[in-house]
């Protein structure tokens, strides 16, 4: 990634962290990929502590496939399961600059289907 793409992101992931806050009842699902991972937690802002994370380097996952985006799918399947487990139904979906598109929208499919609403 280039120096002007990733000032490109960090302008609009400013932009998003401006409207979306998470809380204890409604926290923030925010999304983070690598070249070769995805990353995703869900965040309380208001006591700023990390509620449950999930990612592509877990070893309970079982990774069977080298697809990103199937891998993505797996990962958000991961997160809302553990987020249903703790008591949380609503989030609030923070795309961290990244577009919606590919790995962040099959990790929201995967959170949707496992029970998260945003």
């Amino acid at each position: 990634m280039s120096n002007k793409t990733a000032l490109k992101r960090i302008k609009i992931k400013k932009r998003i962290r401006k409207v979306v806050f998470g809380s204890s009842t409604k926290p923030r699902l925010t999304v983070y990929r690598s070249n070769k991972e995805i990353y995703a937690q869900l965040i309380d802002d208001t006591n700023s502590k990390t509620i449950v994370s999930a990612s592509s380097k877990d070893k309970d996952l079982k990774l069977k496939t080298t697809n990103k985006i199937e891998v993505s799918k797996i990962v958000g399947d991961s997160i809302g399961k553990k987020a249903v487990k703790a008591g949380i139904k609503e989030v609030s979906f923070d795309r961290n600059g990244y577009l919606y598109h590919g790995r962040v929208k099959s990790l929201a499919d995967g959170a949707r289907e496992a029970g998260l609403n945003f």
